[in-house]
């Protein structure tokens, strides 16, 4: 059984692209290894260079666990679609609303 292709949008390739070199980014700026971040994510230094690469066929997984091996820095992982502007708006557009103001009732 072959494996199934992955089809990425440029757009999104960009923005892996730039997520893998944020996290290479942080990993230099707290002066770590690959090998020992690499260790610690219990991954193998050619994945973490993919990742450090944005490769979209690297298992979300393993990048969480980079990040985590970065000082929890996994915990971003919680702002992904945290405020979905576009999704309250379709939301939104369903909610039914009344096109009058109720009677008012009289008291008898």
């Amino acid at each position: 059984m072959s494996k199934k292709t992955v089809v990425i949008m440029p757009q999104t390739e960009m923005i892996l692209e730039q997520m893998g070199e944020q996290i290479k980014l942080a990993r230099l700026r707290r002066k770590l290894s690959a090998e020992l971040v690499a260790e610690r994510a219990g991954i193998s230094r050619a994945t973490l260079w993919s990742i450090e690469k944005g490769a979209p066929t690297v298992a979300i997984g393993m990048y969480a666990a980079v990040l985590h091996a970065l000082n929890n820095l996994d915990k971003d992982l919680l702002l992904i679609a945290k405020d979905d502007e576009f999704g309250r708006k379709l939301q939104d557009l369903e909610l039914v609303t009344r096109k009058r103001a109720p009677k008012e009732r009289s008291e008898t």
